[in-house]
Order: C-alpha cells, then sequence, then structure tokens
C-alpha cells in the first residue's frame, strides 16, 4: 500500500509538473510582439500569425497521437513530445534569422498537440477512481501559471536594462524554465510505472472508428464550442471594453480577471461532478457565460462584474472538455482516440472563432452582431451538454 501511495505522488506531481509547461510557451509570445517587430523589423500584425501557428499544428498534428501512443506506449510518446517542446523552446529563442522563431513556434506548437491529446488519457490510466478531482488540478495549473507567464514575460525581458537587457528571446526562453523538471520528472514516473507493449500494426488492419462515432463527435463539439468561445474572449474582451471607454491597463485587468477565475472554474468541477448535477453539468455550465455576454451588452460600465461568470464558465468548460475526453472511453487507446479526434475538431473551431467575431465586428461596425454569434456557440454548447451528458461510450459495440 506504501509503495502504491509512494508510486501515485511520484506520478501526480510528475503530471502537476507537465501541466505547468502546457501553456507557457505561447501565452508569453503576444505581451512580447511589439519588442520582437521592432527587432525584426517586421509588424505586430504580421507576427500576429504566431498565435495562430500552435492553434493550427494542433488541429494538424492531434490525429496522430493516438497512432504514435499504440505504436511506441504512451508514456513513452510524452516524454518525447516534452523533450520536443524543449528543443523548440531553445530553436524559438536562438539568435541569428527570423525563421528560428517560427520554426521554433512550429515545434512548440506540434509537440503540444501530442501531449494536449495524450494527458486525458493519462490521468486516465493512472487516477482512475480520481478522474474529476485530478484532471481540475491539471486545468487549473494549465491555465495558472501560463497567465503567470503573460504577465511576467515582459518585466522579465527588461532584466539588465538599459546597459544589457536580456531581451524577448532571453524572455521566451525563460517560458520554458520548468520543462527539463518536468522532463526529469516524468522519466521517475515512468519507472513506477508497468512497461507498455506497443501494438504493431498490420497492413490492412481496421482503424478505431472514431471519426464515425456519434458520441466522440458530440464530445469533439462541446471541446470545439467551448474553445472558440473562450479564445474569441480572450481575444475581443479588451477591445470592446476600451471601445466603450475603459482605460487600457484597466481593460487588460478585465481579461487577468477572466483567466484567473477560469482556474476557480477549474477547480470548482470536480464538487459539481459528485453532485447528484452531475448528469446536466455539461450543459449548465455554458449558462453562466450566456448570463455573462448578455450582461456584457446591456451594460458594458459593469464588464469587470460579467468577467466573473464568465470566467468561472471558461475554465468549467475546459476542465468538462477533458474529462469527458477520459470518462466517455471504456480503456486507455479509446481515451486516446477521442482525445485526439476531439481535440483537432476544437481546435480548428478556436483558429475560426475570433477571426469570424472580427469579420462580424467589421461588417457590423458595432458589437451587437459578432456578440449575437458568441451567443450563439454558447446556446450551441448547452444543447450538445444535454447529449454529451448521458453516460455512454465511444466505439461501444455492446
Amino acid at each position: 500500500m506504501r509503495r502504491c501511495g509512494r508510486r501515485g505522488s511520484a506520478i501526480f506531481i510528475a503530471v502537476c509538473l507537465i501541466a505547468a509547461n502546457m501553456r507557457t510557451t505561447i501565452t508569453g509570445v503576444g505581451p512580447l510582439l511589439e519588442q520582437i517587430a521592432d527587432d525584426l523589423g517586421t509588424t505586430t500584425v504580421a507576427l500576429g500569425a504566431l498565435a495562430s501557428i500552435p492553434l493550427a499544428a494542433w488541429a494538424l498534428v492531434s490525429p496522430l497521437a493516438h497512432g504514435l501512443s499504440q505504436r511506441f506506449g504512451m508514456s513513452r510518446t510524452l516524454l518525447w513530445s516534452l523533450i520536443a517542446l524543449t528543443v523548440g523552446t531553445v530553436w524559438r529563442s536562438l539568435p541569428g534569422p527570423s525563421a528560428n522563431l517560427w520554426l521554433g513556434t512550429a515545434i512548440i506548437g506540434a509537440s503540444l498537440a501530442i501531449a494536449n491529446v495524450l494527458m486525458p488519457a493519462v490521468i486516465k490510466r493512472d487516477f482512475r477512481e480520481r478522474v474529476p478531482a485530478t484532471m481540475g488540478v491539471y486545468t487549473a495549473l494549465l491555465a495558472g501559471v501560463g497567465a503567470v507567464a503573460s504577465g511576467i514575460v515582459v518585466p522579465v525581458s527588461q532584466l539588465g536594462a538599459p546597459a544589457a537587457p536580456l531581451g524577448w528571446r532571453g524572455a521566451l526562453a525563460t517560458t520554458g524554465i520548468l520543462l527539463p523538471i518536468a522532463v526529469v520528472s516524468w522519466v521517475l514516473a515512468m519507472r513506477r510505472l508497468p512497461r507498455e507493449t506497443p501494438v504493431r500494426h498490420v497492413r490492412g488492419q481496421a482503424r478505431t472508428g472514431i471519426w464515425t462515432d456519434p458520441v466522440a463527435w458530440q464530445v469533439a463539439g462541446y471541446m470545439g464550442l467551448q474553445s472558440a468561445a473562450f479564445y474569441v474572449q480572450l481575444t475581443w474582451l479588451a477591445p470592446y471594453a476600451t471601445a466603450h471607454g475603459r482605460d487600457p491597463v484597466a481593460a487588460g485587468l478585465d481579461v487577468m480577471i477572466y483567466q484567473v477565475l477560469g482556474i476557480v472554474g477549474s477547480l470548482a468541477l470536480p464538487a459539481f461532478l459528485r453532485s447528484r448535477a452531475r448528469r446536466w453539468a455539461p450543459a449548465a455550465i455554458p449558462v453562466f457565460s450566456i448570463v455573462a455576454v448578455v450582461g456584457m451588452l446591456a451594460a458594458p460600465d459593469l464588464l469587470t462584474l460579467w468577467a466573473l461568470p464568465s470566467g468561472l464558465s471558461a475554465g468549467a468548460s475546459l476542465g468538462m472538455s477533458l474529462t469527458l475526453m477520459a470518462e466517455r472511453a471504456r480503456d486507455n487507446a479509446a481515451s486516446t482516440a477521442l482525445s485526439g479526434m476531439s481535440q483537432s475538431v476544437g481546435y480548428l473551431l478556436a483558429a475560426a472563432g475570433p477571426v469570424a467575431f472580427g469579420l462580424l465586428h467589421a461588417l457590423d461596425g458595432g458589437w451587437l452582431l459578432p456578440f449575437g454569434l458568441v451567443l450563439t456557440i454558447m446556446l450551441a454548447q448547452l444543447v450538445v451538454g444535454i447529449a454529451v451528458g448521458r453516460d455512454r461510450y465511444v466505439l461501444d459495440r455492446g
């Protein structure tokens, strides 16, 4: 029993360290865009594409994670994705041509895509009796440390100023400062795990059928809708605030509050899932966002107030999505396939959300039409949540 407890503690620590590295390398880019543009002689508009590279990589690479984990084992595949993430973080910060920045970011996006897919399956495998609670901690660390990274990269870049400031390259390098510790912790955790037997595929072997499974599409729809709503608000909340007379600093604080409340939502989700309302949790969560968006339109002067329920809903929605990827599968292989498929669909929608919002804002000249899109997304999440809340499983032939 004692050995089992030590084993569980080592794996839990490793999962927490991995979670702490899952967003820092991408959330730290935005605040440094002006420095990067000035140094490379380009515009922040051109560099804005940097933010879309990880999302595009997550959409394109996520479906590959299942095959890689089947071939090489889930733990080993996750280890190599962490090593690749470390390489990409270093490469992005190397002095020299701007190609280093773009190539490093692409490596970061691809490696995060694999890790994103595998982590729900790892949690299902190693914490089978505590999936919601473990997923809540994982999601909270993912969001929380990512938010901290976005807040400290600019001060870090100015260390040593004015004589020899660290600069944007040094600041971006520090976003991966915990990665070597995460890699070592996962190697140590792997030594306590049973040895995995890779699955050798033969020519003509049937696919899992995950892309034609109706339950999988419900999970993918829920993931995609909540992702689109989150990235729209993350991108457009501050411009909406400043358009209604708020100071840019205050608008930035509204966005920070939105993200911080997401951490609270992630941690509160497990308690919600232990209640009698568990069946309706996926549908109930977006109700908070719907109320918040209506409030933003009706009383924009109270935007800070509306950021509270909106952030709570966003954090709980992400935690709910990841929990569904684990709980709507009967085994680790099905969970990995479901996670890859649903995250691929989800991040395609996530990448399209802010763009569609911007186009509607340009066409409308105001905010009613684009926020109408957000409300439509959230109402669709509610409807999908009613269906996905039922206890059914993907690839269930019984």
